[in-house]
């Protein structure tokens, strides 16, 4: 999957893993393991070895975020819980560098997988996460994710209990957010300094007949 600013490459341990080693040490206090099963790891061959056992199956299906501009992994992502019979994917197991983080290309990566779930023939898109996970929660409603509850105690992460916030995205809505994104992505609406003009939470509200909180006021 290629975009203006990211590609997404099927994960490989020997090609991809010293890179997104490095670019999670710059996650100096490794806030971005907080929320995932896994991680962090105490060095490359961890990693590595992780990446292995791990990332090569074709579920989760893991993926290799590649930043255009330096042409190394910086996050890594996957589709989980694939059900043709249902029509129905996730994205999850997101970890996303200090490399990546708020940068055009985290956005367009996820448009991406997005794009092709749908391209596919997915008829809902899922996105879940710790409901004390108020970065993702967030994230989810800027993408155009519906919020449908919280699965009390559904699981034990890292020894702690874990409360699932439950989002999607279903095929009748996409056309309208695939709008709002290829709106949002495109080069004017960012300035010389790399800015952007428009919001995309804004975009995607108003794709999805939503209410902003800044249009409340």
């Amino acid at each position: 999957m290629i975009g203006a600013t990211c590609t997404l490459e099927h994960a490989d341990p020997q090609r991809h893993a010293a890179d997104l080693y490095a670019a999670q040490t710059l996650d100096a206090r490794g806030d971005g393991w907080n929320y995932l099963p896994y991680g962090p790891f105490a060095s490359a061959l961890d990693y590595q070895a992780w990446m292995q056992a791990n990332c090569l199956g074709q579920d989760p299906l893991f993926f290799a975020i590649i930043d255009s501009s330096t042409a190394r992994a910086a996050g890594l992502a996957s589709y989980l819980r694939i059900t043709p019979a249902a029509g129905s994917i996730e994205i999850g197991h997101l970890y996303f560098s200090p490399l990546l983080q708020r940068q055009r290309a985290a956005t367009e990566a996820l448009f991406l997988l997005m794009d092709q779930a749908f391209a596919l023939g997915y008829r809902r898109l899922e996105w879940k996460c710790n409901a004390l996970n108020a970065a993702s929660r967030q994230a989810a409603l800027r993408l155009g994710f519906s919020f449908e509850g919280v699965f009390r105690q559904a699981a034990v992460v890292k020894g702690r209990n874990r409360d699932t916030a439950w989002f999607s995205i279903i095929d009748s809505e996409w056309p309208a957010l695939r709008a709002a994104f290829t709106r949002w992505l495109a080069a004017e609406n960012f300035d010389e300094k790399g800015r952007q003009r428009e919001r995309l939470s804004a975009l995607t509200a108003a794709a999805l007949g939503r209410v902003t909180a800044a249009q409340a006021e």
